[in-house]
């Protein structure tokens, strides 16, 4: 079937309904991240103009590369799969777009070729897919990551295993997913003296997506390392903290309620997860063309707007906590403000915010 996204039209092979497994070549849902990684292109051309080429390195149709080449980057698809290999040239021809498709394991091609931008985008968790690409990659590594179970502690033996990591399901359990994964990633460019800086980053629909600009000198590297640090999170009074450092330093007890159930999470990314004005940028690069152009701009505005807080709160799971009924959001986080702290919504939700007051300051500058 004939697939029209963005400015391009690709072919995939038909599907058995909308069931997403580790061999469709083309997923719908997905649209929202094609369309943004389209957007983050354009902008980042302006943010390192010498940048040209792109790989996608698991292509299956080919769409990423294709809307890649589109956009006049130098683009290479990558799959081990040789049918998709031969989708991908085709699309390319179907586009009258230059584009390059190979046969290639991803790992072999990242370790042997050097690319300005990477994309990686597996089913599952990218880690497999880490070393190789933050071993050549120049200036950005795109990484999608789906398994946000393991990620967020839901599985908690699988997101240790796969992500080095303790992950602790938590009332933020989407941003924890997203801090871990870029601890993981952190860690891995490091042993390629490569620095990371997220310039923007998202968790949606089941899924984390970051892009990760990369600064090559082993003080890069260290610099990104003292990003690292450890969560602290009361189970019970829902009161949390945070410290850097690789080594923890756990709670006996929290601090605000004398809770013997303390969480130790991490080591976790604290730095900043995006780049506002990079964020803003890519908002301009959203055109009418792309299918969630309206959603695209609305999570762009909502990250732009984000304070930096290692943690986000949930106002109806906050209330829940007090026994008291939710309000308005607006009017919430203006109480909030008007207390004097720092507040933003975040993009994790409608009921989410980011502030620096601890829990029991939020209880009592936002009672009505």
């Amino acid at each position: 079937m004939n697939v029209r996204e963005g400015d391009v039209e690709v072919a995939v092979p038909e599907q058995d309904g909308d069931k997403i497994t580790d061999d469709v070549f083309f997923n719908p849902v997905q649209e929202l991240n094609r369309d943004l990684t389209v957007a983050v292109l354009r902008a980042y051309r302006d943010r390192e103009p010498r940048a040209e080429s792109y790989l996608d390195a698991m292509a299956a149709s080919g769409i990423r590369g294709v809307r890649a080449a589109k956009n006049d980057w130098d683009a290479t698809c990558a799959d081990i799969d040789p049918e998709a290999v031969e989708l991908c040239r085709a699309n390319f021809e179907r586009n009258d777009l230059p584009g390059e498709a190979v046969h290639r394991n991803a790992n072999a091609l990242m370790h042997e070729s050097v690319f300005d931008v990477v994309d990686i985008d597996p089913f599952g968790t990218p880690i497999p897919f880490a070393d190789a690409a933050f071993a050549n990659t120049r200036d950005l590594v795109c990484v999608t990551a789906t398994d946000t179970a393991p990620l967020c502690g839901a599985h908690f033996r699988s997101g240790v295993r796969k992500y080095g990591a303790i992950p602790r399901n938590t009332d933020y359990h989407a941003e924890m997913g997203v801090r871990i994964l870029l601890s993981a990633l952190a860690r891995t460019a490091a042993r390629y003296d490569a620095g990371v800086t997220p310039v923007l980053t998202h968790a949606t629909n089941h899924y984390v997506r970051t892009y990760l600009e990369l600064d090559h000198s082993a003080t890069d590297a260290n610099a990104a390392v003292d990003e690292l640090g450890h969560i602290y999170h009361c189970e019970d009074c829902l009161h949390r903290e945070y410290d850097h450092g690789l080594v923890a330093d756990p709670l006996d007890a929290c601090p605000a309620c004398e809770s013997d159930r303390v969480l130790t999470a991490g080591p976790v990314w604290l730095g900043p997860t995006h780049d506002a004005e990079f964020v803003a940028d890519v908002r301009g690069e959203v055109t009418e063309e792309m299918g969630t152009a309206k959603r695209a701009r609305k999570l762009l505005d909502a990250l732009e707007g984000e304070l930096r807080e290692p943690t986000h709160y949930d106002q109806h799971r906050l209330c829940k906590e007090w026994t008291r009924s939710a309000s308005g959001m607006d009017e919430f986080l203006t109480r909030l403000r008007d207390a004097g702290y720092e507040a933003s919504r975040t993009h994790y939700g409608g009921t989410t915010f980011k502030t620096p007051a601890s829990v029991a300051e939020i209880r009592t500058a936002t009672r009505p």
